[in-house]
């Protein structure tokens, strides 16, 4: 089966997409019969589109030393580019949407999203914005239109969260879930906890190594576990929530001290983000230093509880590109499988 892709957000995520499908090219096609052409794609300077396919290495190496894609015209003939990097009424399948998260408008990526979804095409997408501040347009639009809707990549990274719930467990009612989203509060809890040492120092720390951004707010402060939860929420849960509906406290006022009586009890502190009875909460949680959400270092976790099957536990790398790219390739080979069937 052959799709014709489109990607727009060229940044660190959109980058490493295109490396896996250009690495992984030629086992898709021999072993699952998937041959995936890239024809457009999109950063902040314009965007670029070949109908035949765009060559990936050269792209991927005209970002890297131009630091834009519509640079690679004066490498081809064939290529298309424009100013604006919204996405065409072209002939593409599968939008791979992972344009930075918004969480005021959901800019662009709500509108990316939106047109490729009245037009029955489908979607894949790592933005968290547009899921949680306009779920049920997304949702109701997809429905309409016969178009496929997957975000795993919003979520968990590489971690599973959203297809396990659903696919894996599908028929189980879900009871609850809860676990750790944000891998930079993990490492920051994790290591004042090991080391005794302050807030501050250990965010200054995980800046350093690159595990922290510049401004750290997002994540600190509870807000990228809050969107997750929200979108969670609608996908597991069947609710419509959005990021107000989620009580969010941070890390920022823990102290080595209330880490230090917390250990001396066989317990850990823990950002927890959690739905359960229509309630949505993320806030530092004591939790028994054995308990399967006691993960440390930059790790994720998710347990979902069901009625059927028990408790489920995942863990794994919740950030990171090419974490990212494994769930946004997960999504779009479902897809491309649902189809063929």
């Amino acid at each position: 089966m052959s799709a014709k892709v489109a990607i727009a957000g060229f940044g660190t995520v959109g980058q490493e997409v295109a490396r896996v499908l250009l690495n992984k090219s030629k086992n898709l096609k021999n072993i699952l019969g998937l041959d995936f052409s890239v024809v457009f794609v999109s950063d902040s300077s314009g965007s670029v589109v070949k109908n035949d396919g765009i060559n990936l290495k050269r792209i991927l190496k005209c970002k890297k030393e131009k630091g834009s894609v519509t640079e690679v015209e004066k490498q081809t003939s064939k290529l298309k580019t424009y100013e604006d990097s919204s996405v065409p009424s072209i002939d593409y399948d599968v939008l791979i949407e992972c344009t930075p998260t918004n969480i005021k408008d959901g800019e662009p990526g709500m509108s990316n999203m939106l047109n490729a979804l009245k037009q029955g095409k489908d979607v894949v997408t790592s933005n968290k914005g547009p899921l949680v501040l306009d779920w049920m347009s997304l949702k109701n639009a997809a429905k309409s239109n016969n178009a496929k809707l997957k975000f795993e990549a919003a979520v968990g990274g590489a971690m599973p969260v959203i297809n396990l719930a659903n696919d894996a467990l599908i028929g189980n009612e879900i009871k609850s879930v809860r676990g750790i989203f944000n891998g930079t509060c993990n490492y920051i809890l994790s290591r004042m906890t090991a080391e005794s040492l302050s807030y501050g120092q250990v965010l200054s720390e995980a800046q350093d190594l690159g595990i922290a951004e510049t401004d750290p707010t997002y994540d600190v402060e509870g807000i990228d576990t809050a969107l997750k939860v929200a979108i969670i929420a609608n996908a597991v849960m069947g609710m419509d929530a959005s990021y107000d509906d989620v009580k969010t406290e941070g890390i920022v006022g823990i102290t080595p001290e209330a880490l230090k009586l917390a250990k001396e009890d066989n317990k850990v502190v823990k950002l927890i983000g959690e739905v359960e009875n229509g309630n949505l909460e993320v806030a530092p949680k004591l939790v028994p230093a054995e308990h399967p959400l006691a993960v440390g270092g930059t790790l994720n976790v998710a347990s979902i509880k069901t009625d059927l099957a028990g408790e489920i536990t995942v863990t794994g790398r919740g950030a990171g590109a090419k974490e990212t790219a494994s769930s946004i390739l997960s999504d779009l080979i479902s897809i491309s499988k649902m189809r063929k069937n």
